[in-house]
């Protein structure tokens, strides 16, 4: 795996997630804990998106544990700036975190080696 930056046995790993509405919409959100965020969302609470009350069931469509959260804010934010197909295609093919990054153009030089 590359670069210290990706999770290499950190304690709190960030992790990416994707989420598919009930009307085949995604949602993308960051995470130290998928499945308790994704209760979160699903529930009746104040602590799942406002975007996603009513939207539901919701579907986990891909996770990749990135490590810390800077990084993590920068791979939500470029994949929320991605158009649907592109969306679509992270989906589909499931890339490792590495992967996703590369994808992303995110890996400095140093971290592609």
């Amino acid at each position: 795996m590359c670069g210290c930056r990706l999770a290499a046995g950190l304690m709190s790993a960030w992790s990416v997630y994707i989420l598919r509405t009930r009307l085949n919409a995604l949602y993308t959100g960051i995470t130290t804990d998928v499945a308790r965020r994704l209760a979160q969302h699903a529930g009746d609470g104040r602590q799942g998106a406002k975007s996603l009350r009513a939207r539901g069931p919701l579907r986990l469509v891909y996770q990749a544990e990135i490590g810390d959260r800077s990084l993590a804010s920068q791979v939500e934010y470029a994949i929320k700036q991605l158009d649907k197909t592109a969306k679509e295609a992270v989906v589909s093919e499931q890339p490792n975190a590495e992967s996703l990054l590369e994808t992303l153009q995110l890996l400095t030089s140093e971290e592609a080696k």
